[in-house]
């Protein structure tokens, strides 16, 4: 079921503004300014202005591995500022690159927990799930 809107626009070039929500078109004669109406159905569950990302769950999670890599990544770059050895730079890199697989793992689960799982319940799984695979196959390519 929905219910029908009508937006009452003032447009500008490419800017509009609602000027009023319902009723008939008021007439308007300014300069290069006129009023549209717009009508929209919405469902009477209401409108849905983002998605909600799979990951919202471990985001806290993500956001706190991530800032851990950010300190680790610069402190690769102090480590060659200073000349240090060769293979204490590359076990650094191998660490920042472990930290990384780990968070894609965790996005990855996520956007299969959520996102796919999602999309198969509203009959649209199969380009979710080729997307998935075409993620997983980016990762294990490197």
């Amino acid at each position: 079921m929905y219910f029908t809107v009508n937006f009452q626009l003032r447009t500008a070039g490419r800017r509009a503004e609602v000027v009023g929500v319902g009723g008939a078109v008021q007439p308007y004669s300014g300069h290069g300014r006129i009023y549209r109406v717009a009508s929209y159905q919405i469902p009477l569950t209401g409108i849905v202005l983002r998605r909600m990302t799979g990951y919202v769950k471990d985001k806290q999670q993500i956001e706190k591995r991530l800032s851990r890599i950010e300190g680790q990544v610069r402190g690769l770059c102090k480590m060659v500022e200073e000349d240090r050895y060769c293979i204490d730079v590359l076990t650094q890199v191998s660490a920042v690159q472990s930290a990384l697989e780990s968070v894609a793992l965790l996005l990855l689960r996520d956007h299969t927990q959520h996102c796919v799982t999602e999309a198969i319940r509203a009959g649209d799984g199969s380009a979710k799930v080729r997307e998935l695979s075409e993620a997983v196959e980016r990762l294990v390519r490197r």
